[in-house]
């Protein structure tokens, strides 16, 4: 059959999960005319796994893909039913915002989010193969052998590239969710040269809520003060619904230590790598085969639905294994399973074949996010569609990549971890990944990033007015704060309450918060002329206050990494030929072309001494050049 030519884009995007969501909305916002496909439609925004937005480091990352001007904050504002901020008896730079979502909600607003963005096209149709000319991506082809003719493309396939599913000895060919895999574009992609490997993820079973005994499980409400994610929205309220904490006991584990020869996990069937930080439950009786329990929490998928997922339990086990592992955990004894708990395998690439601004270092204008890059989850996802989508636009109107460095974002320290150092299993962001995390809190996101995200066109007019009048009421405030002066007779009482020693002598309100016992909220006591502030700049207040002097240590800490940063590599230096360079360091270096020292250190395989031939290679060649 012949193909027919069906349309001409800017940017067309390949896949609608949260990365393809993203790159779309991004690319179109942007100025560009832009098509979306998804295989299913239904996939878009689909919450196949967990459905939650946020946690610990993913917070981070959906607040700052909303400072930049995307999407995922502002959809789950919308569709949440329950609120929780994480890490609360810890510093502020790991609290970290946590939202259940309704998932099928999720998914109709993100959806009627796209149809309504102008710019932005998107097609149910399966693509089958890139078209490529000179080197360079200029179309794709699709299943119904239709073409489409565009100047760049990102590819956003997620779990739906050969996947397979595992349940016990049922091993089958399919997409998440019970949707069609994507069989052809993954053999088509590695005759275009695209190195292919295979990585694993999984899910728990779902069942129904009239099935659970409550009474035996521990309740998990939300917060009283809601926090949105999105710096648009000052305030949120809603009713909230509860989650549920129990867990798992020596007769589970059991059962399933008695059953590991019927896993496909341990029978062989699986050849792909799975995330560490999220194994099977299968796995985790393995590997802590000394722990006498392992919690579970029991969450509602949505308010129009009775099935509830049961985090931590993902399985390959066979379903009869399931249901008596299940039933043997209090409040789960007598559960009417809906959808068993699987393995997914799936294609995906090396990141370490990409360049900091995600495309593919081999074919021109073809940019990848997502799983489809080796990480895991939707807010990792959605961190790189949004960056793809931002830099296919840059590039195609022929403007600088826009690269976050490990200072400026958690988006900067996942694409430098995904790209510089590579991964061996399914990425996920942490917390302590990030080496500047004092300065990379969640509550400043808006004051790192909405300036970018305006300047290049994505963050909105209103967005960026709403950013400055915030950052005003925090300065002013902040100033208000050290200016103002309270003294032993205005204090103590408040002081003696709050467990604090007495003032002998007049000090500002600023000297007070910087106390232990004392925070900006209690403050309010002796302070009656406080101006009203919004969660977001009261939460910035407090935390620049407080945490005054380690955050000017860390700032120092960044001035010296952004000197390293700043020292250019040129892109067609040959490392080969630089004397005292050992062989490894060099072929790494040619592999990956890092575009500073500073991101030449961290690639494995280069040791300091390399740095230090680099560096006396650059300034012999400053002088040869002066």
């Amino acid at each position: 059959m012949d193909k027919v030519l069906m349309g001409e884009y800017d940017i067309i995007v390949v896949g609608a999960g949260h990365a393809g969501c993203e790159a779309a909305l991004a690319s179109a916002r942007m100025g560009n005319r832009t098509l979306m496909f998804s295989i299913n439609l239904e996939a878009i925004a689909m919450m196949p796994c967990n459905p939650s937005i946020g946690g610990t480091g993913k917070g981070h990352l959906v607040r700052e893909i909303d400072a930049l001007g995307g999407e995922m904050g502002v959809n789950i504002d919308k569709t949440f039913i329950q609120s929780r901020m994480l890490n609360t008896a810890k510093g502020p730079a790991v609290h970290s915002l946590r939202a259940q979502a309704d998932k099928h909600r999720y998914h109709t607003e993100m959806k009627k989010t796209i149809e309504k963005q102008p710019n932005l096209d998107m097609k149910q149709d399966e693509v089958i193969d890139l078209i490529i000319e000179d080197g360079a991506v200029c179309g794709v082809l699709t299943r119904t052998h239709a073409e489409y003719r565009c100047k760049a493309v990102v590819l956003a396939t997620g779990t739906f590239l050969r996947g397979k599913i595992f349940i016990g000895d049922s091993v089958f060919s399919s997409g998440p969710n019970g949707l069609a895999p994507s069989m052809e574009l993954s053999e088509n992609l590695q005759k275009h040269g695209m190195k292919m490997r295979r990585f694993k993820t999984g899910t728990p079973a779902r069942a129904l809520a009239s099935t659970f005994d409550y009474s035996k499980m521990q309740r998990q409400d939300g917060d009283q003060r809601i926090v949105p994610f999105s710096f648009l929205n000052d305030k949120l309220e809603r009713e909230q619904v509860p989650c549920w904490l129990t867990y798992t006991n020596e007769e589970t584990h059991r059962i399933i230590r008695e059953n590991f020869h019927r896993s496909a996990l341990f029978g062989g069937q699986i050849e792909g790598i799975g995330p560490r930080y999220c194994p099977s439950i299968e796995d985790k009786v393995n590997r802590f085969a000394d722990k006498k329990r392992h919690q579970l929490f029991v969450e509602p998928e949505g308010l129009d639905t009775e099935e509830m997922y049961i985090q931590g339990m993902s399985s390959s086990l066979p379903q009869d294994v399931q249901r008596d592992f299940y039933h043997s955990i209090a409040g789960l004894e007598n559960i009417t399973i809906t959808r068993p708990a699987y393995a997914i395998e799936y294609d995906c690439i090396d990141p370490m074949d990409l360049d900091l601004n995600l495309e593919y270092r081999f074919i021109k204008n073809l940019f990848c996010a997502g799983q489809f890059n080796g990480s895991s989850g939707y807010e990792e996802a959605a961190a790189q569609g949004l960056m793809a989508g931002i830099n296919a636009s840059l590039t195609i109107n022929g403007k600088n990549s826009l690269i976050l460095d490990r200072s400026e974002a958690y988006i900067g320290v996942l694409i430098d971890d995904l790209v510089t150092k590579g991964t061996n299993e399914p990425y996920r962001i942490m917390t302590s990944r990030a080496e500047y995390r004092l300065v990379l809190r969640q509550d400043n996101a808006d004051t790192r990033l909405t300036k970018i995200g305006y300047d290049i066109g994505l963050a909105s007019e209103e967005r960026y007015q709403k950013y400055l009048a915030k950052q005003k009421l925090v300065d002013d405030e902040v100033h208000r704060l050290a200016s103002t002066t309270v003294g032993p007779k205005d204090a103590n009482e408040y002081l003696e309450r709050r467990g604090s020693a007495p003032l002998s002598n007049r000090v500002s309100l600023m000297e007070l918060m910087k106390r232990p016992e004392v925070d900006y909220a209690s403050l309010a006591e002796i302070d009656p002329d406080r101006p009203e502030l919004s969660s977001h700049a009261l939460d910035q207040v407090q935390v620049q206050i407080k945490y005054e002097g380690y955050i000017a240590k860390q700032m120092a800490q960044v001035e010296k990494f952004k000197k390293l940063e700043g020292k250019a590599l040129p892109q067609d230096l040959d490392y080969g030929a630089i004397e005292g360079l050992r062989i490894e360091a060099a072929q790494k270096l040619s592999q990956i072309k890092p575009l500073s020292v500073g991101q030449a250190s961290r690639i494995s395989g280069v040791s300091p001494a390399d740095i230090n031939v680099l560096m006396i290679w650059m300034e012999k060649r400053r002088r040869e050049k002066k």
